[in-house]
Formats: C-alpha cells, sequence, structure tokens
C-alpha cells in the first residue's frame, strides 16, 4: 500500500540477518525513533539477535489518541499496520521465521505492535506490549490462536496517557487468543518500557536463542 509511512528505511543493527538466529522487530513511540528503539535494544541484546526497527513520518504513528474511534488515526494508523508488517516479512524472507520472532513496542508503538499482532496472530517467538494496548473507543473482536506466543504487557497504575483498565483489557484479548501472558502493572504515573520489562525481554530472547541453540545440537547427534 502506499501511505504516510512507507518506504522509509528500515534501521538495523545487532547479527545480520542473512545469519542470526532470531530477530526482534522494535516498534518506537511518540517522538520516539527507530535509531532511538536500536540504542534501547543494548538492554536487552543477546549473540546472534538481528535488531529491526521501522520509522514513522514525523516519528509518529498516527495524530490521535490510541482510544479514539479508529477513523480518527486514518491514514496514518492502517499506513502503521502495513510498516510492521513489511518489517516482519523483511525479517522472514531472510529466513528467520514468525515463531523467531519478537514484537517489541513502546508507547504509540505498543499500540501499533499490539493491533498488528491481534489482527495477525500466529506463534510468534514474542510479543512486548509497554505502555500500550489496543486500539478504539472500545476493543474489537479477534480471531486466531497465538499457540502459546510468550507475550509481556505492561503498564502504570496512574499514566495518564494509558488508562490501566486497557492494559489489563488488552492482557485478556491476547489471553483469549492462546497467548502465555504475563501483565506487569507498576505503581506510579510513568509512561514507557521499565528496567524489570527490559531485563524480561532479556529473558525472552535467551530462552529464544537458547531453543535455537537445542535444536542445532540435536541435529548433530
Amino acid at each position: 500500500m502506499t501511505g504516510p509511512h512507507q518506504d522509509r528505511p528500515l534501521v538495523t543493527a545487532g547479527a545480520p540477518l542473512s545469519v542470526a538466529d532470531a530477530a526482534a522487530v522494535l516498534v518506537h513511540g511518540r517522538g520516539g525513533t527507530a535509531d532511538g528503539m536500536v540504542r534501547l535494544a543494548d538492554e536487552f541484546y543477546r549473540h546472534g539477535l538481528a535488531l529491526v526497527a521501522p520509522a514513522a513520518r514525523r516519528n509518529r504513528w498516527y495524530p490521535n489518541s490510541f482510544l479514539a474511534p479508529r477513523e480518527a488515526n486514518e491514514p496514518d494508523l492502517s499506513s502503521a499496520l502495513a510498516t510492521v508488517g513489511d518489517a516482519v516479512e523483511t525479517v522472514r524472507e531472510a529466513g528467520i521465521p514468525p515463531e523467531r520472532t519478537v514484537l517489541l513496542g513502546i508507547s504509540q508503538g505498543a499500540c501499533v505492535a499490539a493491533e498488528f499482532a491481534a489482527g495477525n496472530p500466529s506463534r510468534y517467538g514474542g510479543v512486548v506490549l509497554a505502555s500500550g494496548g489496543l486500539m478504539g473507543p472500545e476493543i474489537a473482536e479477534y480471531e486466531g490462536s497465538f499457540d502459546g506466543t510468550p507475550v509481556l504487557v505492561g503498564g502504570h497504575e496512574g499514566d495518564p496517557a494509558v488508562p490501566v483498565e486497557r492494559v489489563r483489557e488488552t492482557a485478556t484479548v491476547f489471553e483469549s487468543l492462546d497467548g502465555d501472558v504475563r501483565t506487569r502493572i507498576e505503581p506510579g504515573d510513568d509512561h514507557g518500557i521499565t528496567d524489570a520489562e527490559l531485563a524480561a525481554v532479556g529473558e525472552l530472547v535467551e530462552d529464544l536463542l537458547a531453543g535455537d541453540d537445542a535444536a542445532d545440537d540435536s541435529s548433530r547427534r
């Protein structure tokens, strides 16, 4: 499709996709950048992980609140979802399937990542949603299965931009789609990803890469 976020280059780092054992697609928030997401990934990077970060036009994926009617955020939202889908497909075409791909979003990026994943459920390496959730005044209905995908949904009790009720509702939807969901609700009114969540992402990546190593060892026996 054509849209405001199309044809912007992906920022890549870490292991080259051609030789990586796993990948993380990193979706920045409003005012953030793809480069900033790659730098943040230093907190959970492990050898063998490719980092892929799409970039939003004017550093925002959609113009209004994530709780606004969907049409109020078009055409930007559809373009954002297509951009994330293109990033996942780029990783797949390089030989890394969704089950070895972690989708991570923060703030606006978490909302886009949540909508993309819920609309395209599959067995992913992991889904991490920090300070965001499914979009719209009311959550839409979704069908399909994540087939046990590890899902981390995080938020803060007093976040003025992301009501904690929507964070919990998002977690419930992902559970209903067979996600292996962990919800972390922190006290206070902060917004963004926490150190504890970054540490959890590191553990998720380690488990993913360790599984690949075990499969490689088994194939050599």
